[in-house]
Protein backbone atom coordinates (compact mmCIF):
# COMPACT_ATOMS: atom_id res chain seq x y z
CA UNK A 1 0.00 0.00 0.00
CA UNK A 2 1.40 3.33 -0.93
CA UNK A 3 1.62 6.26 1.40
CA UNK A 4 -1.21 7.91 -0.52
CA UNK A 5 -3.42 4.84 -0.19
CA UNK A 6 -2.68 4.66 3.50
CA UNK A 7 -3.91 8.22 3.99
CA UNK A 8 -7.35 7.40 2.58
CA UNK A 9 -7.80 4.00 4.13
CA UNK A 10 -11.23 3.58 5.76
CA UNK A 11 -10.18 0.72 7.97
CA UNK A 12 -9.31 3.09 10.77
CA UNK A 13 -10.31 6.63 10.09
CA UNK A 14 -8.81 7.76 13.31
CA UNK A 15 -5.40 6.60 12.17
CA UNK A 16 -5.72 7.79 8.61
CA UNK A 17 -4.61 11.26 9.38
CA UNK A 18 -7.51 12.68 7.28
CA UNK A 19 -8.56 16.16 8.42
CA UNK A 20 -9.62 19.36 6.72
CA UNK A 21 -11.91 22.37 7.26
CA UNK A 22 -15.16 20.34 7.04
CA UNK A 23 -14.34 18.30 10.12
CA UNK A 24 -15.78 21.02 12.34
CA UNK A 25 -18.96 21.66 10.29
CA UNK A 26 -22.33 20.09 11.06
CA UNK A 27 -23.69 17.96 8.25
CA UNK A 28 -26.92 19.97 8.03
CA UNK A 29 -24.98 23.16 7.34
CA UNK A 30 -23.48 21.76 4.17
CA UNK A 31 -25.04 22.28 0.76
CA UNK A 32 -24.89 20.08 -2.29
CA UNK A 33 -22.76 22.59 -4.16
CA UNK A 34 -19.87 21.79 -1.76
CA UNK A 35 -20.02 18.16 -2.83
CA UNK A 36 -20.32 17.88 -6.59
CA UNK A 37 -21.61 14.53 -7.82
CA UNK A 38 -19.05 12.13 -9.12
CA UNK A 39 -18.24 12.74 -12.76
CA UNK A 40 -20.64 15.64 -13.07
CA UNK A 41 -21.30 19.32 -12.51
CA UNK A 42 -22.30 20.75 -9.22
CA UNK A 43 -26.00 20.75 -8.36
CA UNK A 44 -27.30 24.16 -7.28
CA UNK A 45 -30.19 24.71 -4.92
CA UNK A 46 -32.55 27.68 -4.52
CA UNK A 47 -30.16 30.42 -3.54
CA UNK A 48 -31.79 32.66 -6.21
CA UNK A 49 -35.33 32.55 -4.65
CA UNK A 50 -34.98 35.72 -2.56
CA UNK A 51 -33.95 37.62 -5.67
CA UNK A 52 -37.00 36.38 -7.62
CA UNK A 53 -39.29 37.34 -4.77
CA UNK A 54 -37.90 40.85 -4.74
CA UNK A 55 -38.43 41.09 -8.47
CA UNK A 56 -42.06 39.97 -8.13
CA UNK A 57 -42.68 42.54 -5.40
CA UNK A 58 -41.18 45.23 -7.59
CA UNK A 59 -43.39 44.21 -10.49
CA UNK A 60 -46.47 44.26 -8.25
CA UNK A 61 -45.64 47.78 -7.08
CA UNK A 62 -45.16 48.92 -10.64
CA UNK A 63 -48.50 47.38 -11.63
CA UNK A 64 -50.28 49.02 -8.69
CA UNK A 65 -48.83 52.38 -9.60
CA UNK A 66 -49.88 51.93 -13.17
CA UNK A 67 -53.43 51.05 -12.07
CA UNK A 68 -53.68 54.19 -9.94
CA UNK A 69 -52.33 56.29 -12.77
CA UNK A 70 -54.83 54.82 -15.21
CA UNK A 71 -57.72 55.25 -12.77
CA UNK A 72 -56.85 58.84 -11.97
CA UNK A 73 -56.31 59.70 -15.57
CA UNK A 74 -59.27 57.80 -17.00
CA UNK A 75 -61.09 60.88 -18.17
CA UNK A 76 -57.95 62.30 -19.76
CA UNK A 77 -57.21 59.02 -21.50
CA UNK A 78 -60.77 58.79 -22.80
CA UNK A 79 -60.52 62.30 -24.18
CA UNK A 80 -57.22 61.54 -25.87
CA UNK A 81 -57.76 58.04 -27.15
CA UNK A 82 -61.52 57.44 -27.38
CA UNK A 83 -62.70 56.52 -30.84
CA UNK A 84 -66.44 56.79 -30.07
CA UNK A 85 -68.10 59.19 -32.52
CA UNK A 86 -68.93 62.47 -30.81
CA UNK A 87 -70.26 65.81 -31.99
CA UNK A 88 -67.93 68.78 -31.52
CA UNK A 89 -70.75 70.85 -30.01
CA UNK A 90 -71.97 73.20 -28.72
CA UNK A 91 -75.23 72.12 -30.41
CA UNK A 92 -78.23 73.83 -31.91
CA UNK A 93 -81.94 74.27 -31.35
CA UNK A 94 -83.87 72.87 -28.39
CA UNK A 95 -84.72 69.33 -27.35
CA UNK A 96 -86.93 68.50 -24.35
CA UNK A 97 -85.59 65.24 -23.01
CA UNK A 98 -87.17 63.02 -20.37
CA UNK A 99 -85.33 60.67 -18.01
CA UNK A 100 -87.73 58.05 -16.73
CA UNK A 101 -87.69 55.97 -13.58
CA UNK A 102 -85.31 53.02 -13.95
CA UNK A 103 -83.43 54.32 -17.01
CA UNK A 104 -79.86 53.00 -17.18
CA UNK A 105 -76.91 54.93 -18.60
CA UNK A 106 -77.15 52.88 -21.77
CA UNK A 107 -80.87 53.54 -22.15
CA UNK A 108 -80.37 57.25 -21.59
CA UNK A 109 -77.59 57.22 -24.19
CA UNK A 110 -79.78 55.41 -26.72
CA UNK A 111 -82.65 57.85 -26.15
CA UNK A 112 -80.29 60.79 -26.54
CA UNK A 113 -78.98 59.41 -29.80
CA UNK A 114 -82.52 58.79 -31.06
CA UNK A 115 -83.35 62.45 -30.45
CA UNK A 116 -80.17 63.62 -32.18
CA UNK A 117 -78.60 65.01 -29.02
CA UNK A 118 -75.44 62.85 -29.04
CA UNK A 119 -73.72 61.15 -31.95
CA UNK A 120 -73.14 57.79 -30.27
CA UNK A 121 -74.19 55.84 -27.20
CA UNK A 122 -70.58 54.94 -26.43
CA UNK A 123 -69.56 58.59 -26.28
CA UNK A 124 -72.24 59.29 -23.68
CA UNK A 125 -71.36 56.21 -21.62
CA UNK A 126 -67.70 57.28 -21.63
CA UNK A 127 -68.64 60.81 -20.59
CA UNK A 128 -70.71 59.47 -17.68
CA UNK A 129 -68.04 57.05 -16.53
CA UNK A 130 -70.54 54.25 -16.89
CA UNK A 131 -72.49 55.25 -13.79
CA UNK A 132 -75.67 57.29 -13.64
CA UNK A 133 -76.57 59.78 -10.94
CA UNK A 134 -79.15 61.37 -13.21
CA UNK A 135 -82.49 62.17 -11.61
CA UNK A 136 -85.87 61.49 -13.16
CA UNK A 137 -87.41 64.47 -14.92
CA UNK A 138 -87.36 66.66 -18.02
CA UNK A 139 -84.26 68.51 -19.25
CA UNK A 140 -83.64 71.15 -21.89
CA UNK A 141 -80.89 70.03 -24.30
CA UNK A 142 -79.76 70.78 -27.85
CA UNK A 143 -79.24 68.73 -30.95
CA UNK A 144 -75.66 67.64 -31.76
CA UNK A 145 -74.12 68.30 -28.36
CA UNK A 146 -70.81 66.96 -27.13
CA UNK A 147 -71.62 63.89 -25.03
CA UNK A 148 -69.75 65.40 -22.06
CA UNK A 149 -71.83 68.60 -22.31
CA UNK A 150 -75.06 66.63 -22.44
CA UNK A 151 -74.02 64.63 -19.38
CA UNK A 152 -73.14 67.85 -17.50
CA UNK A 153 -76.69 69.11 -18.04
CA UNK A 154 -78.35 65.83 -17.08
CA UNK A 155 -76.26 65.24 -13.98
CA UNK A 156 -77.29 68.55 -12.40
CA UNK A 157 -80.78 68.36 -10.77
CA UNK A 158 -81.04 72.15 -10.96
CA UNK A 159 -81.54 71.73 -14.70
CA UNK A 160 -84.76 69.74 -14.34
CA UNK A 161 -87.56 71.53 -16.17
CA UNK A 162 -90.71 71.43 -14.07
CA UNK A 163 -93.83 73.36 -13.22
CA UNK A 164 -94.39 73.10 -9.47
CA UNK A 165 -98.00 73.46 -8.33
CA UNK A 166 -99.26 73.10 -4.76
CA UNK A 167 -102.86 72.08 -4.15
CA UNK A 168 -103.78 72.70 -0.49
CA UNK A 169 -105.86 70.30 1.56
CA UNK A 170 -109.54 71.22 1.56
CA UNK A 171 -109.65 72.64 -1.96
CA UNK A 172 -112.79 71.93 -3.95
CA UNK A 173 -112.59 70.95 -7.62
CA UNK A 174 -113.44 74.49 -8.76
CA UNK A 175 -110.59 75.88 -6.66
CA UNK A 176 -108.19 73.22 -7.96
CA UNK A 177 -109.04 74.11 -11.55
CA UNK A 178 -108.42 77.80 -10.86
CA UNK A 179 -105.06 77.06 -9.22
CA UNK A 180 -103.93 74.79 -12.06
CA UNK A 181 -104.94 77.34 -14.68
CA UNK A 182 -103.10 80.10 -12.83
CA UNK A 183 -99.88 78.12 -12.39
CA UNK A 184 -99.63 76.23 -15.69
CA UNK A 185 -100.86 78.72 -18.26
CA UNK A 186 -103.58 76.43 -19.55
CA UNK A 187 -107.09 77.93 -19.53
CA UNK A 188 -109.57 76.69 -16.95
CA UNK A 189 -111.77 75.43 -19.77
CA UNK A 190 -109.05 72.95 -20.75
CA UNK A 191 -109.19 71.38 -17.29
CA UNK A 192 -112.98 71.45 -17.21
CA UNK A 193 -113.04 69.64 -20.55
CA UNK A 194 -110.73 66.95 -19.16
CA UNK A 195 -113.00 66.57 -16.13
CA UNK A 196 -115.94 65.94 -18.47
CA UNK A 197 -114.28 62.62 -19.39
CA UNK A 198 -113.69 61.17 -15.90
CA UNK A 199 -113.08 57.64 -17.24
CA UNK A 200 -109.69 58.79 -18.56
CA UNK A 201 -108.64 60.18 -15.18
CA UNK A 202 -108.38 56.82 -13.46
CA UNK A 203 -111.14 57.44 -10.91
CA UNK A 204 -112.24 54.39 -8.93
CA UNK A 205 -115.56 52.91 -9.95
CA UNK A 206 -117.15 53.87 -6.63
CA UNK A 207 -116.48 57.57 -7.29
CA UNK A 208 -119.36 57.40 -9.78
CA UNK A 209 -117.49 59.64 -12.21
CA UNK A 210 -117.26 62.53 -9.73
CA UNK A 211 -113.72 63.87 -9.15
CA UNK A 212 -114.62 65.83 -6.00
CA UNK A 213 -112.51 64.47 -3.16
CA UNK A 214 -110.30 62.34 -5.45
CA UNK A 215 -107.87 65.01 -6.71
CA UNK A 216 -105.30 64.56 -3.97
CA UNK A 217 -103.93 67.70 -2.29
CA UNK A 218 -100.15 67.76 -2.65
CA UNK A 219 -97.25 69.49 -4.38
CA UNK A 220 -96.77 68.36 -7.97
CA UNK A 221 -93.90 68.79 -10.41
CA UNK A 222 -95.56 68.72 -13.80
CA UNK A 223 -93.39 68.25 -16.85
CA UNK A 224 -93.36 70.56 -19.87
CA UNK A 225 -95.24 67.97 -21.93
CA UNK A 226 -98.03 67.44 -19.40
CA UNK A 227 -101.46 68.44 -20.65
CA UNK A 228 -104.44 69.25 -18.38
CA UNK A 229 -105.71 65.68 -18.55
CA UNK A 230 -102.23 64.41 -17.64
CA UNK A 231 -102.10 66.66 -14.58
CA UNK A 232 -105.51 65.60 -13.33
CA UNK A 233 -104.65 61.96 -13.95
CA UNK A 234 -101.49 62.34 -11.84
CA UNK A 235 -103.55 63.83 -9.02
CA UNK A 236 -105.94 60.89 -9.06
CA UNK A 237 -102.97 58.50 -9.16
CA UNK A 238 -101.53 60.25 -6.09
CA UNK A 239 -104.87 59.78 -4.31
CA UNK A 240 -104.82 56.09 -5.25
CA UNK A 241 -101.35 55.78 -3.75
CA UNK A 242 -102.56 57.28 -0.47
CA UNK A 243 -105.64 55.04 -0.48
CA UNK A 244 -103.49 51.96 -1.02
CA UNK A 245 -101.03 53.00 1.69
CA UNK A 246 -103.90 53.39 4.17
CA UNK A 247 -105.65 50.20 3.10
CA UNK A 248 -108.80 52.22 2.39
CA UNK A 249 -111.00 49.50 0.96
CA UNK A 250 -110.37 46.89 3.64
CA UNK A 251 -110.48 49.42 6.49
CA UNK A 252 -113.77 50.82 5.18
CA UNK A 253 -115.24 47.32 5.06
CA UNK A 254 -114.09 46.70 8.63
CA UNK A 255 -116.03 49.81 9.71
CA UNK A 256 -119.10 48.79 7.74
CA UNK A 257 -118.86 51.55 5.13
CA UNK A 258 -117.98 51.79 1.44
CA UNK A 259 -114.73 53.51 0.41
CA UNK A 260 -116.79 56.32 -1.12
CA UNK A 261 -118.61 56.87 2.16
CA UNK A 262 -115.29 57.00 4.00
CA UNK A 263 -114.01 59.60 1.53
CA UNK A 264 -117.19 61.60 2.15
CA UNK A 265 -116.66 61.45 5.91
CA UNK A 266 -112.98 62.37 5.45
CA UNK A 267 -113.92 65.43 3.41
CA UNK A 268 -116.24 66.65 6.18
CA UNK A 269 -113.50 66.07 8.75
CA UNK A 270 -111.09 68.08 6.57
CA UNK A 271 -113.55 70.96 6.43
CA UNK A 272 -114.51 70.92 10.09
CA UNK A 273 -111.40 70.20 12.12
CA UNK A 274 -107.64 70.29 12.54
CA UNK A 275 -104.95 68.07 13.96
CA UNK A 276 -105.82 66.15 17.11
CA UNK A 277 -109.48 67.20 16.87
CA UNK A 278 -110.07 65.26 13.65
CA UNK A 279 -110.46 61.75 15.14
CA UNK A 280 -112.97 63.17 17.64
CA UNK A 281 -114.97 64.83 14.86
CA UNK A 282 -114.98 61.49 13.06
CA UNK A 283 -116.47 59.89 16.17
CA UNK A 284 -119.24 62.52 16.36
CA UNK A 285 -120.16 61.83 12.74
CA UNK A 286 -120.29 58.08 13.27
CA UNK A 287 -122.23 58.46 16.54
CA UNK A 288 -124.85 60.53 14.77
CA UNK A 289 -125.07 58.02 11.93
CA UNK A 290 -125.08 54.86 14.02
CA UNK A 291 -126.80 55.58 17.34
CA UNK A 292 -130.58 55.69 17.13
CA UNK A 293 -132.25 57.44 18.78
CA UNK A 294 -129.65 60.16 19.32
CA UNK A 295 -129.75 63.83 20.29
CA UNK A 296 -129.12 64.84 16.68
CA UNK A 297 -132.11 62.79 15.50
CA UNK A 298 -130.10 61.34 12.60
CA UNK A 299 -129.08 64.70 11.11
CA UNK A 300 -125.35 65.30 10.80
CA UNK A 301 -125.77 69.09 10.92
CA UNK A 302 -122.38 69.77 9.31
CA UNK A 303 -122.06 73.43 8.33
CA UNK A 304 -119.46 72.65 5.68
CA UNK A 305 -121.89 70.52 3.68
CA UNK A 306 -124.44 73.33 3.58
CA UNK A 307 -121.74 75.78 2.47
CA UNK A 308 -120.93 73.32 -0.32
CA UNK A 309 -124.59 73.30 -1.34
CA UNK A 310 -124.49 77.09 -1.34
CA UNK A 311 -121.50 76.99 -3.69
CA UNK A 312 -119.03 78.61 -1.37
CA UNK A 313 -115.86 77.13 0.09
CA UNK A 314 -114.42 77.58 3.53
CA UNK A 315 -115.87 77.79 7.03
CA UNK A 316 -118.74 80.15 7.60
CA UNK A 317 -121.36 80.39 10.33
CA UNK A 318 -124.75 79.69 8.78
CA UNK A 319 -127.99 81.54 9.25
CA UNK A 320 -131.37 79.80 9.31
CA UNK A 321 -132.28 81.58 6.09
CA UNK A 322 -129.22 80.16 4.33
CA UNK A 323 -129.97 76.65 5.55
CA UNK A 324 -133.55 76.89 4.36
CA UNK A 325 -132.51 78.29 0.98
CA UNK A 326 -130.99 74.94 0.01
CA UNK A 327 -133.35 72.72 2.00
CA UNK A 328 -133.77 70.25 -0.86
CA UNK A 329 -130.07 69.80 -1.54
CA UNK A 330 -128.75 66.32 -0.66
CA UNK A 331 -125.75 68.14 0.82
CA UNK A 332 -127.92 69.98 3.35
CA UNK A 333 -127.23 67.82 6.39
CA UNK A 334 -129.53 70.02 8.50
CA UNK A 335 -132.52 69.02 6.39
CA UNK A 336 -131.45 65.64 4.97
CA UNK A 337 -130.58 62.64 7.14
CA UNK A 338 -127.46 60.56 6.72
CA UNK A 339 -124.38 61.16 4.62
CA UNK A 340 -124.36 63.49 1.61
CA UNK A 341 -123.90 61.77 -1.77
CA UNK A 342 -120.15 62.37 -1.97
CA UNK A 343 -117.12 64.31 -0.75
CA UNK A 344 -117.35 68.09 -0.49
CA UNK A 345 -113.62 68.83 -0.90
CA UNK A 346 -110.22 67.15 -1.14
CA UNK A 347 -109.24 65.54 2.18
CA UNK A 348 -105.59 65.08 3.06
CA UNK A 349 -104.08 61.87 4.34
CA UNK A 350 -104.60 62.75 8.02
CA UNK A 351 -108.31 63.32 7.47
CA UNK A 352 -108.65 59.97 5.72
CA UNK A 353 -106.79 58.36 8.61
CA UNK A 354 -109.19 59.96 11.09
CA UNK A 355 -112.18 58.67 9.13
CA UNK A 356 -110.71 55.16 9.24
CA UNK A 357 -109.66 55.32 12.89
CA UNK A 358 -112.08 57.51 14.91
CA UNK A 359 -111.38 58.16 18.56
CA UNK A 360 -113.59 56.42 21.08
CA UNK A 361 -116.03 58.70 22.86
CA UNK A 362 -119.72 59.45 23.57
CA UNK A 363 -119.84 62.85 21.87
CA UNK A 364 -122.74 63.99 19.70
CA UNK A 365 -121.83 67.66 19.37
CA UNK A 366 -118.79 69.79 18.70
CA UNK A 367 -118.20 73.49 18.19
CA UNK A 368 -115.05 75.18 16.91
CA UNK A 369 -114.96 78.10 19.32
CA UNK A 370 -111.89 79.80 17.79
CA UNK A 371 -111.59 79.82 14.02
CA UNK A 372 -108.00 81.06 14.10
CA UNK A 373 -106.55 78.37 16.35
CA UNK A 374 -109.08 75.69 15.47
CA UNK A 375 -109.91 75.04 19.13
CA UNK A 376 -112.87 72.68 19.20
CA UNK A 377 -115.00 71.53 22.12
CA UNK A 378 -116.95 68.27 22.34
CA UNK A 379 -119.92 67.14 24.39
CA UNK A 380 -122.80 64.69 24.52
CA UNK A 381 -125.00 67.20 26.38
CA UNK A 382 -127.20 69.48 24.30
CA UNK A 383 -127.23 72.32 26.83
CA UNK A 384 -123.45 72.31 27.01
CA UNK A 385 -123.43 72.37 23.22
CA UNK A 386 -125.53 75.56 23.32
CA UNK A 387 -123.00 77.08 25.71
CA UNK A 388 -120.21 76.36 23.24
CA UNK A 389 -122.25 77.91 20.46
CA UNK A 390 -122.52 81.03 22.59
CA UNK A 391 -118.73 81.13 22.89
CA UNK A 392 -118.40 80.94 19.12
CA UNK A 393 -120.91 83.75 18.65
CA UNK A 394 -119.01 85.95 21.09
CA UNK A 395 -115.75 85.17 19.29
CA UNK A 396 -117.28 86.15 15.96
CA UNK A 397 -118.61 89.41 17.34
CA UNK A 398 -115.44 90.47 19.13
CA UNK A 399 -112.42 88.80 17.61
CA UNK A 400 -113.07 87.79 14.01
CA UNK A 401 -114.65 89.06 10.82
CA UNK A 402 -114.36 85.68 9.06
CA UNK A 403 -117.39 84.02 10.68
Amino acid sequence: MSDRDARYSLDDPADSGYHDAYDDVEVEDLEDEDYPPEGGRRKRRGRSIPGCLAALVALALIAAGAYVAVTKGAEFIRDQFSTAPDYPGPGRGKVTFEVQEGDTVGEIGRNLKAKGVVESVDAFIEASGGESDIQVGYYQLKKEMRAADAYDVLSNPANIVKNTVTIPEGFQVAQIVDRLAEETGYPAKAFEKALDDPAKLGLPEYANGEPEGYLFPSTYDFGPNDKPADMLEKMVARWQQAADDLGLEQAAADLGYTPHEIMTVASMIEAEGRGDYQPKIARVIYNRLEIDPNPAAGFLQIDATVNYALGRPGPAVLTTEEIDSVADSPYNTYRQKGLPPGPIEAPGEESIKAALDPEDGPWFFYVTTNLETGETKFTDDYNEFLTYKGELQEYCETQSDSC
